[in-house]
């Protein structure tokens, strides 16, 4: 640092006692401030918690943050120059502060820059210093130039304003964390207004924004809270004409196979290949006739599919065909497919069909007995498994399936559309398919529980009114990609997906979809144009939606299809323009995976000692001493840490209007009390829409 030496020693408070990398001891000089310091030239309070000293040294000037003040009774402290050493050594209460070092302050033609990291620390008996005002201000209001938008003051440096990096505050991802009451939801909605008005006031006349907000309304709070900011859209379960909002539509021919699966509970050896293959040829009937598909084309179809799916085995490893005995799978596939060969030779009149039907059928059945083994175990019971099978026989059965299929016309290579597409296509043509495809195999007995559970959810009045659609022209892919991501001529766009009213039946799978559908779109747009287009996902309650599991499993629940897709977008995301934001009141419950690739932590009061010890292990140890505060931050008071900030802040977030909150404020239990605020009663319309009666539509206001 460019100071006199006279400066230094004048702004001196102490000096250094204990350095460690995590914190650094200091020991006041006996005439240091006591409750106020003046030595900077600016009253300032010290000292005190979360205030900012300097310690000079070669580098410039190392950053800490007090963390701990206290007063140790030690001998009376000895001055060079005076008679101190006749007195009576009693107890002295010395002062004493710890530290938690943050950084280095660097001076650079005649301005301050923060460098992140600490890497010369001090030693024993170095001076430490008050920061002056200018200094003070340089450390909280962040020089970086890309830092536009103001988003509150911080009461520890004279309120001097907090500006924040855009591109690093939704970039690397966001996460508010904290109690109900503390200002988190206040946070979410002000960070989204402030970030658009500093845009508008960048941007000229005759040009339009270009943003994106999609926000995910667990509780239904944030649909009044943006008016006046650009295209404000709402989508929700419609119960109501009179309600400004649109139906929210995520039909079902937009879900890929994983997600039918775990709507559907679908079981992994019966259910799910008949379920994969009807969504494959339900989106491709445009190309393939289903019903009028003859008996030739249908095996050469199936045996294609067990073919691809041996070679699949080969190329997964070892894995595929070797195992524990008991758990060796590939051998039952194996006399599965044998089985299948067996029934189709008696419906099949070609006699060349038949003779290679036959040859390859010996064939299979020499290398599935050759591994097939039993024994009696100590209840007197025969038990059946297969033994290790071995690259040369998989290599075999590959062969003599690709010698049965010569005379079907060869292996079919599938074109198209796969079970994955978003494809339209009628429920009802799905379902009759699947029907179908169940009759052929004789596995009708399989599919009753899955037909059964579809067909609930296709008949239920509010969980149609989401996924159902009549028509291709009803609501095509790229309409709902303009609906819900925006298009050119409609920005800034703000999509509030609310979600209070959704059946809990498909709320993970309704969320699952539209993360998913989001994400690849993003992706996709970069890979046609070569460059991203930036979006921020923000999801409110996140704990609800990005549950943590433990247990990996062969059963889908669309609960984990939820959690996955948004680990994927934390874990990408960037790449492709999309950012998250994720507000929570419960960080332990959040997905782990989720919560370490955010870079940012906004956090408000956190009470629980387990949500605290949470957040402590996602940030360095030298900074777990700030966090310390958690429990007894007043609302509106946050501690910014991570790569939109030099250094963690505390911040007085802005104030937003009551118009512009989120209602999402306490009840006044009292004034309802004592009739100062009057609540009229009638249950009628509720119990209509409730039970999606026909006199709704009249009772309802």
């Amino acid at each position: 640092m460019n100071e006199s030496f006279d400066t230094i020693r004048h702004r001196s408070i102490g000096t250094v006692e204990f350095v460690s990398p995590k914190e650094i001891k200091i020991i006041l000089e006996t005439d240091a401030p006591l409750s106020t310091s003046l030595n900077t030239g600016v009253p300032q309070l010290f000292p005190r918690i979360n205030g900012i000293l300097l310690i000079p040294n070669e580098a410039g000037a190392l950053i800490g943050i007090i963390t701990l003040i206290g007063i140790e009774y030690s001998p009376y402290p000895k001055r060079k120059g005076y008679k101190d050493f006749d007195l009576v050594d009693l107890p002295f209460p010395l002062r004493k502060l710890s530290l938690s070092p943050l950084g280095i302050l660097k001076e650079k033609d005649g301005n301050y820059e923060i460098e992140r990291g600490v890497y010369s620390y001090p030693s024993v008996g170095d001076s430490v210093i008050v920061p002056s005002q200018e200094q003070l201000k340089a450390i909280v209001q962040n020089k970086d130039e890309n830092a536009r938008i103001k988003i509150g003051v911080a009461p520890m440096a004279a309120n001097a304003p907090v500006f924040v990096d855009p591109d690093k505050l939704f970039g690397r991802h966001l996460a508010i964390l904290g109690n109900t009451g503390s200002g988190k939801s206040c946070s979410v909605a002000g960070l989204i207004r402030w970030s658009i008005e500093a845009a508008k006031e960048q941007i000229k006349n005759d040009q339009s924004m270009n943003a994106r907000f999609i926000i995910f309304d667990f509780n239904g709070e944030y649909g009044t809270c943006f008016e006046g900011l650009g295209n404000i859209k709402r989508y929700e379960v419609k119960i109501r004409e009179d309600v400004d909002a649109q139906q929210l539509k995520v039909p079902s021919w937009m879900w890929n196979s994983w997600e039918w699966a775990s709507i559907a509970q679908a079981s992994a050896r019966t259910q799910r290949p008949i379920l994969r293959r009807a969504l494959r040829e339900i989106r491709n009937s445009e190309n393939i006739n289903i019903e009028k598909d003859d008996h030739i084309n249908y095996l050469r179809r199936y045996y294609s599919s067990c073919l691809i799916e041996i070679k699949n085995d080969l190329n997964r490893g070892v894995s595929a065909f070797k195992g524990k005995p008991g758990k060796n799978e590939f051998g039952k596939k194996l006399k599965s497919i044998i089985n299948d060969i067996s029934k189709d030779l008696e419906n099949v009149l070609d006699d060349r069909i038949k003779t290679t039907f036959s040859d390859v059928k010996t064939k299979l059945e020499e290398i599935e007995q050759s591994h097939y083994k039993t024994f009696i175990n100590e209840n007197k019971e025969n038990v059946e498994y297969y033994e290790d099978f071995e690259k040369n026989d998989i290599e075999q059965v590959i062969k003599n399936l690709t010698n049965l299929l010569e005379p079907l016309g060869g292996i079919l290579i599938y074109e198209g559309p796969d079970e994955d597409s978003p494809v339209f296509f009628k429920n009802e043509d799905f379902l009759a398919h699947i029907e179908r495809l169940a009759q052929e195999a004789n596995q009708q007995q399989y599919l009753d529980f899955f037909l059964m559970r579809v067909r609930s959810l296709f008949t239920d009045k509010r969980v149609a009114s989401v996924i159902n659609t009549e028509t291709a022209d009803e609501i095509t892919l790229e309409n709902w990609l303009n609906e819900y991501i925006g298009k050119n001529d409609s920005n800034p766009t703000i999509t509030i997906i609310d979600l209070s009213l959704l059946p809990s039946e498909i709320l993970f799978l309704v969320v699952s979809v539209m993360a998913r559908i989001i994400f690849e779109a993003h992706h996709r747009y970069k890979k046609q144009n070569g460059q991203t287009l930036p979006t921020v996902l923000v999801v409110d309650e996140a704990h609800n939606l990005i549950k943590r599991y433990e247990t990996e499993d062969d059963n889908i629940s669309a609960q984990r299809l939820c959690t996955q897709i948004f680990e994927k977008i934390a874990k990408e995301g960037r790449k492709f323009g999309v950012g998250l934001v994720l507000a929570s009141q419960r960080p332990s419950e959040l997905s782990q995976t989720v919560l370490s690739q955010c870079n940012t932590f906004l956090l408000h009061r956190i009470v629980s000692d387990r949500d605290q010890e949470m957040i402590k292990k996602l940030v360095p140890d030298t900074m777990g001493g700030i966090l310390n505060e958690l429990s007894v931050l007043p609302s509106r008071k946050a501690i910014l840490m991570g790569w939109a900030t030099p250094l963690p802040l505390l911040v007085e977030m802005n104030e937003l209007s009551e118009n512009q909150r989120p209602k999402s404020k306490d009840p006044e239990y009292w004034d309802v009390w004592i009739n100062k605020q009057q609540r009229k009663i009638n249950w009628q319309p509720i119990v209509n829409i409730w039970q999606q009666s026909s006199e709704s539509d009249n009772g309802a206001s």
